[in-house]
């Protein structure tokens, strides 16, 4: 059976995002790389021969990081559509809207627990609530901020700790969540004291001057919010560069 339209068009699309891809690994260096096929001027290239074998060099290196780092463009494709979806809507019912809908969904939620839950019960759903809030809040403002820079750096780790820190804000007063969302955080910290600070030699250095205990679950999942924040932020980031929305 022969190739179908959506295949060759798909097979199209890879082959533009992995050319694009390129020409902005070359143009790190050299001049007019990107996009200048077809313009006057034309795709720079290298006259000397020491020129053009450091130009093929680059090239060949270029392949090779755009073939291992090419699935992180696609992973960043993905991102960026939930994210759009998400900024779409808040965008449509603005930041009043946004402080709105989570009150009311928060709020909901906390009258049917004081309703039907002893007292902690209900005083975790608003801590959760609270932080949800203020986190979605927050992670809209820096979004509004003209600039890539602002977007990835803050709105990028607050949208994440909108969904990472209600649990852990609500295990503080509920202790059958605690059971649940300490041991698991304790889990965790002893996996990255482990394979993260370990090799950096700062593992007994951190673990000295912090002890997980209340607040410090929150500032735990913070810290972990932050960076898996930012790594969103960079994947979208690559993928419109590679593939600019509308592409």
């Amino acid at each position: 059976m022969g190739a179908t339209r959506d295949d060759r068009s798909l097979v199209g699309d890879l082959f533009v995002d992995l050319k694009r891809f390129h020409e902005h690994w070359m143009g790190l260096v050299y001049p007019r790389q990107v996009g200048a096929e077809g313009t006057v001027l034309g795709k720079w290239k290298p006259t000397t021969t020491r020129g053009i074998y450091a130009y093929r060099l680059w090239g060949l290196l270029g392949a090779l990081v755009v073939a291992l780092t090419y699935p992180l463009v696609l992973l960043g494709v993905v991102v960026r559509f939930q994210v759009r979806r998400i900024d779409a809507g808040a965008t449509r019912i603005g930041l009043l809207g946004v402080v709105l809908l989570s009150v009311l969904a928060w709020g909901g939620l906390a009258l049917l627990a004081r309703a039907r839950f002893p007292f902690e019960g209900f005083l975790a759903v608003v801590a959760a609530g609270g932080v949800a809030t203020a986190s979605a809040v927050l992670a809209v403002l820096f979004a509004r901020i003209d600039g890539r820079f602002t977007t990835v750096v803050l709105a990028y780790p607050f949208g994440v700790t909108a969904v990472f820190l209600p649990p852990v804000a609500a295990a503080l007063y509920s202790p059958t969540l605690a059971n649940v969302v300490f041991p698991s955080s304790e889990s965790l910290a002893i996996w990255i004291l482990s394979n993260v600070f370990e090799p950096l030699g700062v593992r007994e250095a951190i673990h000295a001057y912090f002890e997980l205990v209340g607040y410090a679950y929150v500032l735990m999942w913070f810290a972990i919010a932050v960076p898996v924040g930012w790594t969103l932020g960079v994947l979208v980031t690559l993928a419109d560069v590679v593939r600019p929305t509308g592409n």
